[in-house]
């Protein structure tokens, strides 16, 4: 699976959210200053050839709706930092967050909690 640009993966977090959308819908939710119509409608024409979006024909427009799930995009990126950041090691990249990130003791004992749960 390809990863996301910037600017598409703030496409996909809109789609996610709205499960279904229009190019105006998805322009609706993005933060100012707003991309121009065109814009939206290329990148969201680039997701779909890159197998994330398809589409529906309503009347003469076009409904977007993701492909992939978050949580699907979400496991190959981490599984992607972790491969290539962290020597495919997931507990060099837990070790990343205790230590580097701070996490205060309520936090670490929930990561704790997930572990011994897992």
């Amino acid at each position: 699976m390809q990863r996301l640009a910037r600017r598409e993966a703030q496409l996909m977090e809109v789609l996610w959210k709205l499960k279904r959308a229009f190019v105006r819908e998805i322009i609706d939710e993005l933060p100012e200053p707003k991309p121009h119509y065109n814009t939206v409608s290329t990148m969201v024409k680039i997701l779909e050839e890159k197998g994330f979006v398809s589409h529906e024909k309503v009347g003469n427009a076009y409904r977007f709706f993701p492909v992939i799930a978050e949580e699907e995009y979400q496991k190959k990126a981490v599984d992607d930092v972790v491969r290539r950041f962290f020597d495919n090691s997931p507990m060099k990249l837990v070790n990343y967050f205790a230590r580097e990130q701070q996490l205060d003791a309520a936090e670490l004992e929930r990561l704790v909690r997930l572990i011994k749960e897992k």
